[in-house]
């Protein structure tokens, strides 16, 4: 299991759903970070040891797919995991992201057991 994981999404009730769900993983609470959008979660990755990213893509100021295009351009030294967590249906863009690098995506709404599922199985 990673040592530091960043969810980034703007819904705060989200980023505690994930954050329960890292901690029936065994995640401490102190190897977790959270990110509201993508420019606050380029600027944690700079400062933290980040193992796994679980990324939205819709959300203000850096969406998650500017921010992974970002990440990938500017620290592709770091080859840190993402997994998306999103309402994307898009195939198309999917696929984009898919070219960026990503390790696994999950539609919401989601359940724990997915999100653990998942991390389990990607990792």
């Amino acid at each position: 299991m990673p040592s530091k994981v960043m969810i980034v999404d703007d819904s705060p009730i989200l980023r505690r759903s994930i954050r329960n769900a890292l901690g029936h993983l065994n995640v401490p609470a102190e190897e977790i970070c959270e990110a509201a959008n993508g420019l606050e979660a380029l600027e944690r990755v700079i400062d933290d040891t980040i193992r796994l990213i679980l990324l939205d893509l819709n959300m203000p100021v850096m969406d998650g797919e500017e921010f992974l295009r970002e990440l990938r351009t500017q620290h592709a030294e770091l080859d840190i995991p993402v997994i998306l967590v999103t309402t994307e249906k898009n195939a198309g863009r999917l696929m984009r992201l898919g070219s960026l690098g990503v390790s696994g995506y999950l539609n919401k709404p989601f359940t724990p057991e997915d999100l653990i599922a998942l991390i389990e199985e990607g990792l």
